[in-house]
């Protein structure tokens, strides 16, 4: 056993889980198709169905970043704990 026992930082932590929920919400937006299977309320004359998917294309996007950027720097604060350069 060496002498050295190296404290590793908990795998699921509160920043990976909001990382989780970005990636998820999307998936089940649209897999919940009971929520925008109607034509009302219309948008410019384009029925809801179609402009509610279209908007998630770029609420997805926009999460997608988000959770990129917080893996980024949740990645930065491990190596910088453990005694790595960061960059």
């Amino acid at each position: 056993m060496p002498e050295e026992s190296e404290v590793r930082p908990p795998v699921v932590t509160p920043v990976r889980v909001v990382i989780g929920l970005c990636l998820v919400a999307p998936f089940v937006a649209m897999l919940w198709v009971g929520s925008f299977s109607r034509v009302d309320p219309t948008f410019i004359g384009i029925p809801f169905f179609y402009w509610y998917q279209m908007l998630w294309v770029l609420v997805s996007t926009s999460l997608t970043v988000t959770a990129y950027q917080l893996w980024q720097r949740d990645q930065r604060s491990r190596k910088a704990r453990s005694g790595g350069v960061a960059r």
